[in-house]
């Protein structure tokens, strides 16, 4: 938010510098981006005076001017307005001046006359948008010599101010100027208000109906009859041309400056295009449409909120007014909205249309409901200030929900406590009487009931008033101390969370995965494609989007997001891991809602990298992504995992579900084709999702033991055994191990190969063998490999070809 300096004093007289200022409201947490004169460009036009005027010789539009500038001697300038005569006042640009639009004066000569400076028009200065037809000429007040800005009070110093979203407040002078008399210990003075009103009731002539109060908790409006719509007064065109804001007219004007004055959005109608003397606030109907102010048509949806004559909608509430009703030239009665709306309606509107305004971006945050009187009335004020005309007496009103204060329990005990420093209670009721809370006498428990004005709609609990009290004393000034350790370093475990999860990523990187790191919010619809429960969805109450409405129940909707988003960019061969929580409800949680840590991986194309010289053309599949589940589980030295079929997931086939000392890891399988199309899959695409909450507990209980580093050789031997459908290669591995031989150690599946019109699989092992005290000799290692294969053969239907 930009706040004009000058403008701030007018509400309480801070008489430090700029960097003060900005020093103090940036310990407040309303940090200071910039400080810098909007009018920087001008600083070097001064005021001077026409002495004379006379025709140029060569020109009939062109005049010769002397100017005097307060120099020793008067310029000459040639000068081609109409409007230029002698004694006037006017803002001249002298030689080596720089004009916002980038000229640059220089001594020239024009139709061989000398001119020395430029006498300056409104839009040559910038202080207007649009071509001005003729020079500006400036009030008899302004002295010769001075600089412009100087000379017009202009706002010369504005700061950028950063308002964090919770302190909607402060999106005003007045919300800032109650700060700083706070942190100063000024006063606060608002401008007066008065004015007359004649006329039959204001509520007699409009009628407000409210659809839903929870939409709209009031609606008030003013008439204002007999107005002269026309520019507004140079004091607020340039007050709000120092802020960034384009002046149109004195009415909308007057409601800009109180928007920016005050907080409070308001909206002027133009009464003769309001239809039945009624305003209506409703919901508008699925597809109606509303042209806003920018000529641009609006589809609307039914969570959308209009503001509505008898016949047609006149607004989009709280973002934009309507084409058909705006306030013109030939305007001579105004209806003046002042109304507060729901923020979250506000919000997604403005959002879903890409319709950001200074309204909506204050109706959004929330407004001062019990201020928005005096807004109202100040803006009408303005109006007729500015523009003339009658207000009719009262207000056309509908509040079907008024304000409510909130009491709020304090303990300066428990300030102290969390804050760390002596906080009395003198300090404390000081500090929360100057935010404007009402306090009550301390209770016999230590106890104060504070109530909050109507205009901090952050304070709610306890500890926003606490945070009040700290930032007031200066978060800077609280001495940095170690927190109590009240645990034994006996009973902390050996690995945190992070930790574990910091081991299962290194493990995948090393594994050549590439880690995904997705949103946990997901969409309905990616969860109705995998047929998820809905009765574990936990949906967000204001989601970004339609596509995040809703927490994640397990990773794969992210990861197949990740597969269709690299698909799309030509990332054909995918190695993806993503490691992460999920989110259940859970009526018995404290949050509603139970988390989980899950591993996911997910496998896509080619098994072998680009550029991999043998096999090529390979597709990963079951066999590479269980290999990567068992390597993770020989990692963390578990137990051999236990895989059988399932179909608990029906965007699965095949699918098995793991099993590792008796508790479910999680499950392995294929997306079937149907899901895989909607994510642009190419070919087969395979999932792993792991529950690693219960990997950590498996490999908590392992015991860790080490022995000695082989120290001879090993020798290995491949034996190729024929086993028909019925047996796998798990059976072959047990049977195996259960031959016990002395001086066996490992055995690795190195081939699989299925001739020609045959089931009857040939499988090739390489057995190692190695003795821990010598060298084996090849007739030792023969004799006891012929015994073990001779096992296998007597256990297994199987052979050797």
């Amino acid at each position: 938010m930009l706040l004009s300096l000058s403008w701030l004093r007018e509400l309480t007289p801070y008489q430090g510098t700029a960097q003060e200022l900005a020093d103090r409201l940036t310990m407040l947490g309303l940090e200071i981006e910039d400080i810098f004169n909007p009018f920087e460009a001008i600083m070097g036009v001064v005021v001077g005076r026409v002495l004379t005027r006379e025709a140029h010789p060569d020109s009939d539009h062109l005049s010769l001017c002397t100017v005097d500038v307060g120099g020793e001697a008067p310029l000459p300038i040639v000068c081609g307005a109409a409007n230029v005569a002698a004694g006037q006042l006017v803002p001249v640009a002298t030689v080596g001046v720089s004009l916002p639009g980038g000229l640059t004066i220089k001594k020239s000569k024009i139709r061989g006359q000398v001119s020395e400076g430029m006498i300056c028009s409104e839009s040559e200065l910038g202080l207007a948008e649009e071509k001005s037809p003729g020079i500006m000429v400036l009030p008899e007040t302004c002295k010769v010599g001075t600089p412009l800005p100087e000379a017009l009070s202009l706002d010369t110093c504005v700061l950028d101010v950063s308002i964090t979203p919770n302190r909607a407040d402060c999106l005003s002078v007045l919300g800032i100027a109650r700060e700083t008399a706070m942190a100063f210990d000024l006063p606060l003075t608002l401008p007066q208000v008065a004015y007359a009103e004649s006329g039959p009731e204001a509520a007699k002539e409009l009628a407000i109906d409210i659809e839903d109060p929870e939409q709209c908790p009031v609606y008030r409006a003013k008439i204002i009859s007999g107005v002269a719509v026309a520019p507004s007064p140079d004091r607020i065109r340039w007050r709000l041309t120092a802020i960034g804001q384009r002046p149109i007219s004195n009415i909308v004007d007057a409601t800009n400056y109180v928007l920016f004055e005050l907080g409070q959005p308001l909206h002027a109608f133009d009464r003769d295009k309001l239809a039945g003397n009624v305003i209506k606030v409703r919901n508008a109907a699925e597809g109606e449409a509303i042209v806003t102010l920018d000529g641009q048509e609006r589809k609307l949806t039914a969570r959308d909120l209009l503001i509505c004559d008898a016949d047609k909608p006149v607004a989009l509430a709280g973002v934009m007014g309507g084409a058909n009703s705006e306030m013109a030239a030939g305007s001579t009665d105004v209806v003046l909205e002042c109304a507060v709306f729901r923020p979250g309606t506000i919000r997604k509107t403005a959002r879903r249309l890409a319709l950001p305004s200074e309204a909506s971006y204050r109706f959004e945050r929330g407004v001062d409901q019990v201020g928005s009187v005096y807004a109202l009335n100040r803006a009408v004020a303005l109006m007729l200030e500015t523009a003339g005309g009658s207000a009719l007496p009262g207000v056309a009103m509908a509040e079907p929900k008024p304000f409510t204060p909130r009491g709020i329990g304090f303990r300066p005990a428990r300030a102290t406590l969390l804050l760390g420093e002596d906080m009395p209670e003198d300090f404390c009721r000081k500090v929360l009487t100057g935010l404007g809370c009402q306090l009550s006498e301390t209770d016999p428990s230590g106890v104060i009931a504070v109530t909050p004005p109507s205009h901090r709609l952050d304070l709610e609990r306890e500890a926003d008033l606490i945070e009040e009290v700290g930032r007031v004393y200066g978060l800077d000034r609280i001495a940095p101390r170690l927190p109590r350790v009240s645990k034994a370093l006996d009973d902390v475990p050996a690995e945190s969370e992070f930790g574990f999860w910091s081991r299962v990523r290194a493990f995948a990187v090393g594994l050549g995965l590439r880690e995904a790191v997705n949103y946990s919010f997901v969409g309905h619809a990616d969860l109705d494609i995998l047929c998820l429960d809905a009765a574990c969805r936990v949906s967000v109450a204001n989601p970004l989007s339609e596509d995040q409405n809703v927490m994640r129940p397990m990773l794969a909707p992210g990861l197949l997001q990740t597969v269709r988003h690299n698909l799309s960019h030509g990332n054909a061969n995918l190695r993806l891991f993503e490691v992460a929580r999920v989110f259940a409800a859970d009526a018995t949680s404290e949050t509603s809602a139970r988390e989980a840590g899950r591993l996911g991986i997910a496998l896509h194309g080619l098994r072998h990298p680009d550029g991999w010289p043998w096999p090529k053309d390979e597709l990963a599949g079951y066999g590479d992504i269980k290999g990567i589940v068992e390597a993770l589980i020989a990692h963390f030295k578990l137990p051999a995992g236990i895989y059988a079929r399932d179909d608990s997931l029906p965007w699965l086939a095949p699918q098995v579900v793991v099993t590792v000392g008796g508790k479910r890891l999680g499950v392995i399988g294929q997306v079937t084709p149907e899901v895989a199309d909607a994510y642009h899959a190419r070919h087969a695409l395979w999932l792993a999702e792991l529950d690693l909450d219960a990997l950590r507990a498996l490999a908590d209980g392992v015991t860790r033991g080490f022995r000695t580093l082989p120290s001879f050789p090993p020798v290995r031997r491949d034996v190729t055994l024929a086993a028909p459908a019925g047996v796998a290669v798990g059976d072959v591995l047990t049977a195996i191990a259960e031959a016990k031989a002395a001086i066996f150690e490992d055995v690795l599946l190195i081939d699989a190969f299925t001739p020609e019109r045959t089931d009857e699989r040939r499988l090739t092992f390489r057995l190692t063998y190695r003795h821990p005290e010598k060298t084996l000799k090849d007739k030792e290692v023969d004799k006891v490999h012929e015994a073990l294969v001779a096992a296998v053969l007597a256990k297994l239907p199987v052979t050797r070809p």
